[in-house]
């Protein structure tokens, strides 16, 4: 698919970024057909290239003619609650063939591997939407690959911020941020109250994912740093209480950034909102009240059982 826009870019001469999104989407095409295979360090140049390619703003959208608003709103009420069933599909299967693929078996021989059933379950469901939608919208055979095109060039380089982020999250650990973080933390806050250790976790583990736009990266981190050494062996908290809240508190801190840019930028981008924090704006009450009562079922928890 990857491989695929890059061509589609790279024939297309109105595009304004032509060369440089090409070489883009060529390059993400070449880490994920040949990660494996490739030496770490060359995985890690052609990622450092994608990145001078999208600061250099050589990634862009085409020129593409846009259905008016009219003609969409007509196929829309033509379509009705029909226009959801590809959307649904691709769960529905997924749940069920979780359940059941992995039971399945001729002889001796599985239909799929137990472990990766969800995988192949899921994989099936989009095949399955995928035709269900072509057959309602009476679709070409080059309609997704033109479709999947647009949606990609209009996430455009946000598509890979996850990944760099978790990876960043890795890099923090080994360089021993985590042990900074204690430092500080110990210096300027007094953490030998329970409820300021807690408090001190939660808000950490919000404005850490606020930073890096992931809170995956940011909890290894954090726990390392604040939720391990001063809830857990300090004041005795449970690990897994610990853990399990302090990702929600994480999670508070995503909603609340353009880091995050593949919850909070990308909707906007793809809804055309004229203002692309108006999901953070709508996000941030919520996220500072569910934030608060982290840190209240925290302190109620997670030195009690």
């Amino acid at each position: 698919m990857l491989a695929g826009v890059a061509v589609r870019i790279g024939r297309d001469r109105t595009h304004p970024r032509r060369w440089g999104s090409a070489t883009f989407w060529l390059l993400l095409a070449i880490v994920f057909l040949f990660g494996k295979a490739l030496p770490a360090l060359a995985s890690g140049y052609l990622v450092v290239a994608m990145v001078v390619l999208a600061a250099a703003r050589q990634v862009g959208l085409p020129r593409r003619p846009e259905e008016s608003r009219a003609e969409r709103m007509a196929e829309a009420v033509r379509l009705g609650n029909r226009l959801f069933w590809p959307a649904l599909l691709v769960p529905a299967v997924a749940l069920v063939g979780s359940a059941l693929l992995g039971r399945i078996q001729f002889g001796v021989v599985r239909l799929a591997d137990p472990r990766q059933a969800a995988l192949v379950s899921l994989g099936l469901g989009a095949i399955v939407a995928l035709v269900v939608g072509q057959r309602l919208l009476r679709a070409g055979m080059a309609t997704p690959l033109r479709e999947g095109s647009r949606l990609l060039e209009t996430v455009g380089w946000a598509l890979i911020l996850p990944q760099l982020l978790a990876a960043l999250g890795g890099v923090f650990q080994r360089a021993g941020v985590g042990a900074v973080v204690a430092d500080v933390t110990t210096s300027l806050v007094p953490t030998q109250f329970p409820l300021v250790a807690v408090i001190a976790y939660c808000v950490a583990m919000a404005l850490f994912t606020m930073c890096m736009g992931n809170a995956f990266a940011a909890f290894a981190v954090i726990t390392a740093g604040i939720g391990l050494p001063l809830i857990v062996q300090q004041h005795h908290g449970n690990p897994a209480i610990m853990a399990a809240i302090g990702m929600l508190s994480g999670y508070c801190g995503t909603l609340m950034t353009p880091m995050a840019a593949n919850f909070n930028i990308v909707p906007a981008m793809l809804l055309e909102l004229p203002d692309k924090n108006a999901v953070i704006k709508a996000q941030l009450p919520i996220a500072l009240a569910l934030l608060a009562a982290n840190i209240g079922l925290m302190y109620l928890l997670v030195y009690r059982f």
